[in-house]
């Protein structure tokens, strides 16, 4: 029997499952392979760079979704989604991310319709709904945290989690609010292994009146996929931006004692309840690995990382 890439719930047949198709569109029956392979993708995007404001390490491509052709079609405006192919020197960068934004999903917090979707050569593409479309509104205003601060991609790691939680001060409608959730972003960020949290991966948005952090996107173990290339787990950092002057070897006293009673101001309570909530999902995580669409090696990878993250804060 299949599992759904999109929703990793069981096929009755076919690739997808009902209720997967359905989340895509009501009206959806089927869904198509992706007509490119991985590599026609790539090559696709690298033509397309210069008509979408699409950029990062992992190739993009901007699509829609054509109910009556049952796919995903390529587009220059008007995108709804964003598709990212399989990465042609990092290893299973989109089931990693589908899996990652899964994980960020059962913990409760804010994420985009997203995905994976097969392509004409079998492998698997990451697809995620663009959160700054409104339906017939147009484009809600997003800016991240890299604009925020005046900085550039060149300079979007010169911060800090501290300077984070000024920029919520200064733009927010209600602070307290996104810096309870920036605490719960960045603490899962830690668990799931995302060492490149950086100032372009945060935004804000305006929506429904309010000045809010944006939904969760471009998260993903990054951790893992260096491991996969070589790298020493030992080696490898555990944040983009420092806590307490450090990258390395953070505690749950940096986390908890510092970063969330001190920087953030959060009370006990509300990060008692918060720290309760990531240790129940573990086991669920755990889970979610498991049946996820990683190979064996890299479902080991991730789920040693996020025991041995897990003891730190959990202890």
């Amino acid at each position: 029997m299949n599992r759904c890439p999109i929703t990793y719930g069981e096929c009755d047949a076919g690739k997808y499952s009902e209720r997967g198709l359905h989340l895509l569109n009501r009206n959806l029956s089927k869904l198509n392979e992706f007509p490119l392979s991985a590599t026609e993708q790539r090559r696709e995007a690298i033509a397309r760079a210069g008509k979408i404001s699409l950029q990062g390490v992992q190739p993009k491509l901007s699509a829609s979704l054509s109910v009556k052709n049952s796919v995903f079609e390529i587009v220059d405006r008007g995108a709804h989604y964003i598709l990212k192919p399989q990465h042609s020197d990092y290893p299973q960068l989109p089931e990693n991310e589908g899996l990652t934004m899964h994980m960020a999903d059962i913990a409760g917090m804010d994420v985009p319709l997203r995905g994976l979707i097969y392509s004409r050569d079998g492998s698997l593409t990451y697809f995620i709904r663009r959160f700054d479309r409104a339906g017939k509104a147009g484009k809600l205003a997003t800016e991240d945290f890299a604009q925020l601060s005046g900085k550039d991609r060149s300079t979007k790691y010169l911060s800090s989690m501290e300077k984070l939680a000024g920029i919520l001060d200064e733009h927010c409608t209600f602070p307290a609010v996104e810096k309870l959730e920036l605490f719960k972003r960045s603490l899962f960020s830690y668990l799931s292994g995302n060492e490149d949290m950086h100032l372009k991966n945060i935004s804000l948005i305006r929506r429904g009146g309010k000045i809010e952090l944006a939904p969760l996107y471009d998260h993903l173990n990054s951790s893992i996929a260096l491991q996969a290339m070589g790298r020493s787990l030992n080696d490898i950092e555990e944040v983009a931006l420092p806590l307490r002057g450090k990258k390395r070897h953070l505690t749950r006293r940096d986390w908890v004692d510092y970063y969330g009673i001190e920087r953030l101001e959060l009370n006990e309570k509300v990060i008692t309840e918060c720290m309760n909530a990531f240790s129940a999902a573990a086991p669920k995580w755990l889970d979610l690995i498991e049946i996820s669409f990683l190979s064996d090696e890299m479902k080991k990878l991730y789920s040693d990382l996020l025991v041995q993250r897990c003891a730190v804060l959990f202890p």
